[in-house]
């Protein structure tokens, strides 16, 4: 004779409302449990993953940490307050508009000039709820290196928490795109090489004509 779970109940403060919810429910769902039927930001209603952004804090704590609603389970005493803030839209380009992937590195410069500026203060890193390495994504594409970079955001799901915890307004899930789109927009020639084009064209880098080295 099988007995039944009883789910636990959970007393929880989303968003400055107290409700009660089951442990097994997510934020999301713990709201709409207790009669809310739309949270605002809900990015997955609306087919674009990654809006849920919350600040947790769990019940007897004073540490916050930055995760995503819908993978945030509630707990007893649990506090929880969604996010709203927009995307940057200083960030523009066209990767028609670049000819060749000789001239992506330096593209990239132009749009992200403040890539090189990375302070490694791995804020970035701290606050991805997605454990990405994306300081090192930064790093990666200021190098050219965009294949490596593109492959380190496959998961970021754009919820934007990197691009608010840089002190340099960098916007690295926007570099971590731009590394994807390019990858895919063009055959690459070897990231060294292109590099080593790069320092050319600013300067960096003087080769004599005759130089095998």
């Amino acid at each position: 004779m099988s007995e039944e779970v009883q789910e636990k109940i959970v007393n929880v403060t989303i968003n400055g409302k107290q409700i009660q919810a089951p442990s097994t429910l997510s934020a999301i769902q713990a709201l709409w449990h207790a009669g809310y039927p739309r949270v605002k930001s809900v990015g997955c209603l609306e087919g674009v993953c990654g809006s849920c952004r919350v600040l947790v804090r769990k019940g007897g704590t004073a540490e916050v940490k930055m995760a995503l609603g819908c993978q945030t389970l509630v707990e007893e005493g649990m506090e929880i307050n969604f996010l709203v803030f927009p995307n940057p839209t200083h960030h523009t380009y066209d990767l028609k508009g670049i000819p060749n992937s000789w001239e992506v590195q330096a593209e990239f410069h132009r749009i992200f000039p403040e890539a090189v500026k990375c302070r490694h203060c791995h804020g970035c890193d701290v606050s991805c709820p997605k454990n990405i390495e994306v300081e090192r994504g930064v790093q990666l594409a200021t190098e050219g290196r965009f294949r490596e970079a593109g492959e380190l955001f496959v998961e970021c799901v754009m919820c934007n928490f990197c691009m608010t915890a840089c002190p340099e307004f960098i916007a690295p899930n926007h570099v971590g795109l731009f590394a994807r789109r390019a990858t895919a927009y063009f055959l690459f020639r070897p990231s060294n090489l292109i590099r080593r084009l790069e320092q050319m064209r600013q300067g960096q880098l003087t080769v004599a004509p005759g130089d095998d080295t």
